[in-house]
């Protein structure tokens, strides 16, 4: 496993919606792996292929419980990953970002997603999350179809250190 560089805004990958994944091969685990790892080191709790300067569709996310932090977290690898169903309500959440460091804002997301998507071997995989949950796997969907949270936040800010939390 390697840790991959970063790619912050205004790298052009960012911005361009990622192309699908076709094979299921052992490039495509070497990657994710890489992904997890580079992840897990920045720290963040989702990372997304374009943040690393790939233009693929594929995303990893890692989260707990929000209520409950003596619950692990559970990794999750989605390819080719689609919101299928959004609640009508909504929460406004503080987000940052990996690929924006140094910002975070307020951003109105769905309070809970349907997604789908496929597995490491090409599965297909259904996910319905909630709060925290939700609003990490929209934040890391956006990126494979070249949005930032910038471009939904209300307001944007420096925040203190201690305050920031990345996804």
């Amino acid at each position: 496993m390697t840790i991959r560089p970063l790619t912050t805004f205004p790298e052009e990958v960012l911005r361009q919606k990622a192309q699908d994944v076709e094979n299921f091969d052992e490039d495509l685990e070497e990657l994710v792996d890489d992904m997890v790892e580079t992840m897990r080191e920045a720290p963040g709790v989702g990372l997304a292929a374009p943040q690393i300067g790939i233009s693929k569709r594929i995303i990893v996310v890692e989260f707990g419980d929000e209520y409950d932090e003596t619950v692990p977290n559970q990794l999750y690898v989605l390819i080719n990953p689609e919101i299928t169903k959004k609640s009508n309500a909504t929460l406004k959440g503080i987000e940052g970002c990996l690929s924006v460091p140094g910002l975070v804002g307020e951003v109105e997301r769905a309070s809970a997603v349907t997604v789908v998507g496929q597995d490491l071997t090409g599965k297909k995989v259904k996910i319905r999350a909630q709060g925290w949950l939700a609003r990490i796997f929209q934040h890391e969907i956006d990126h494979v179809n070249g949005l930032l949270y910038t471009d939904r936040a209300k307001n944007i800010w420096k925040p203190d250190q201690e305050a920031a939390e990345s996804i």
